[in-house]
This record gives C-alpha cells, sequence and structure tokens, in this order.
C-alpha cells in the first residue's frame, strides 16, 4: 500500500516536473518572441525613423529639377551646416532671371533630405510648373535640428535657445546665404517658408520674426502653441505684430480631420485662423481627410504630398500677383 502511494508521488512529481519544463520552454519562447518584437520596434522608429509603410511615390527620374545637399558656416550655431536645394528647371538657360524663394521645414525626426526622400516634392513641383500654378522658384530645405541632433523622442526647436539658435541660422543666416550663392528676387515677397507638423510650427515662429525677409508662409497639420513657452508660440506671436506689418503677410493654413496624432493639430490650425481672421491677416484654412499617420492615403507622408500641391500652389498664387505689382509699378 505505502509503495503504491509512493510511486503515485513519484509520477506526480515527475508529471509536474515534465509540465513545469515545458512551461519554461514556452516562457523562454515567449521572451524571445518579446525581445525580437521589442527589437524590430527600436529599429523600426530610432533607426529607420517610423517610415511610411505605402509611401507615396518619390521618382525624379521624369523631371529635370534635381536636389543638392549644400553646406555653410553657421555663426549662429557655431558648426558647418546643411541646407538642400532644388533649382529651377531654366536656371541655367537664363543666366540674367532672379527667381522667388520657398523655404520648405521638415517635421521631427527628419533632416534636410525628408522633403525629397520621404515627402517626394520633385514629383509636385514638376506638376506645378507644367501646370503653371507656381512659377519656377529656389526651393530651399534647411537641416533644422537643434544641437541635440533628430530623434523621434523630440521636436527639433524651432527658436533661438539653450540647443541652439536654430531661429537665427534658418531666419536670418541662411537667407544671407541663398542671396549670396544664387539669383533671386530678394524683396520679402518674394519669399515663403512653409512646413510640416513641426516644421509648420517652425515656420511661423522663425518666418514671423523676419518680415524683412519672409511675407508668405504656409502649414501642412501643424500646431501653433509650444510647450516652451508663449515666446514660441506664434498663436501669441502674430498679435503683437504691428497692423501695418500685419497687412503684407499671407498664410495658407490645412489640417487633418482624422489626425492620429491627437485633434491638438486641428483645433490649433481653426484657433490660429480665427486670430489672424481677427487681426485683419489675409488667410486661407482647409480641412481634409486624414492626418498624421504611417499608413493609408490620406496620412502621414501620402498627406503631405497630396497636399503640398494645395499650400504651393497658394503660393504660387502669392507669387504671381507680386510679379503683376511689380510689372504694373515699373
Amino acid at each position: 500500500m505505502l509503495t503504491s502511494i509512493a510511486q503515485k508521488f513519484i509520477q506526480f512529481f515527475e508529471l509536474m516536473k515534465i509540465i513545469a519544463n515545458r512551461w519554461k520552454i514556452l516562457l523562454s519562447a515567449g521572451a524571445a518572441t518579446l525581445a525580437l518584437l521589442a527589437s524590430a520596434g527600436y529599429w523600426y522608429v530610432f533607426i529607420a525613423g517610423a517610415p511610411q509603410l505605402d509611401r507615396p511615390s518619390t521618382d525624379a527620374s521624369g523631371s529635370a529639377l534635381k536636389f543638392h545637399l549644400q553646406t555653410f558656416n553657421s555663426k549662429a550655431m557655431g558648426e558647418v551646416r546643411q541646407y538642400g536645394i532644388i533649382l529651377p528647371p531654366s536656371y541655367y538657360q537664363n543666366p540674367k532671371k532672379r527667381y522667388p524663394v520657398i523655404f520648405l521645414l521638415h517635421g521631427g525626426h527628419d533632416d534636410a533630405r525628408a522633403w525629397v526622400d520621404k515627402i517626394g516634392i520633385i514629383p509636385v513641383l514638376t506638376q506645378l510648373y507644367r501646370s503653371k500654378k507656381l512659377p519656377p522658384s529656389i526651393v530651399i530645405t534647411p537641416d533644422g535640428n537643434d544641437k541635440r541632433g533628430s530623434s523621434p523622442l523630440w521636436d527639433p526647436n524651432y527658436y533661438d535657445g539653450p540647443n541652439g539658435n536654430v531661429s537665427t541660422l534658418i531666419g536670418q543666416e541662411l537667407v544671407v546665404v541663398v542671396k549670396s550663392r544664387y539669383r533671386t528676387l530678394n524683396q520679402p515677397q518674394f519669399w515663403a517658408m512653409g512646413g510640416l507638423s513641426s516644421g509648420a510650427w517652425g515656420a511661423f515662429n522663425i518666418g514671423l520674426r523676419h518680415l524683412n525677409n519672409f511675407n508668405i508662409f504656409f502649414s501642412q497639420i501643424g500646431y501653433f502653441t509650444d510647450n516652451s513657452g508663449p515666446q514660441n508660440s506664434p498663436q501669441v506671436f502674430v498679435q503683437q505684430i504691428p497692423p501695418e506689418q500685419r497687412k503684407r503677410i499671407r498664410i495658407y493654413l490645412d489640417a487633418g480631420l482624422n489626425d492620429l496624432a491627437g485633434s491638438e493639430f486641428l483645433d490649433s490650425s481653426r484657433q490660429f485662423h480665427e486670430t489672424l481672421d481677427n487681426l485683419g491677416i489675409k488667410n486661407v484654412f482647409y480641412t481634409f481627410p486624414g492626418g498624421h499617420g504611417v499608413s493609408g492615403p490620406d496620412y502621414g507622408w501620402n498627406y503631405d504630398h497630396k497636399h503640398a500641391v494645395d499650400s504651393l500652389s497658394y503660393v504660387g498664387k502669392q507669387f504671381q500677383a507680386a510679379m503683376q505689382k511689380q510689372i504694373v509699378k515699373n
């Protein structure tokens, strides 16, 4: 009897040992799977930069437009900085002609190549030039990252602060460089600055402080208040601009109706639009399906690519109007 009971206990413990070993194997496999997923997630976000899963076409093989990276010494940042440039297709065939200028500011975890490599701005520009919705322009893509570099953990500090004088870098220094190196129309009504997401905030935060250089601004799924304080919030700063200077400003705004990153983009854009109306500043405001995201025809880079046609068509209208005034004046 005792022997039988002892044998059953032995069998029971053996069974428990087998079950424990199997659970150990399963837990180890689960831990390995979780580690693999975590590693893949880290690569996707921190190394690859959370790329669009169904990105827009960036193919520029059929275009006469070419993108080049250039550098200059920045006193404001105390280092050599990069910017990208896309010259008009006829730039070298018309050595006496001068052109309007467009600055395109990138968003978080991006650089001077983002508008070309991710958004596909060259096909957009090619389309707009062919349809004559945008006069041939000198397009500049600054590297707007501060001294912390590029990271998905933060947006660039598009202002002069502890991480570098980015506002001076873009709003003053780079303007001087571009005017000295290229044949530009130098009046501010021929200079536009815009961007997407945090780049849109940066374009307004910098550009509105330099109305002697820029008069035209555009925002794609941007925002207008910043957690660094009211001193870096266009929603606050624009109200301090003297009435006479407000008459020169032209602004395009758009926002995504289904923005995955939060409704603050839509609300912030709408509130800024209302402020502009109250101040008598000429502006347009559009809402479109989609917004921030990494997949879908109306999200992320696809949104930016699609609606760059809208924002730059608006810029084109302002350039054409300024050119007409110049002709009449002369």
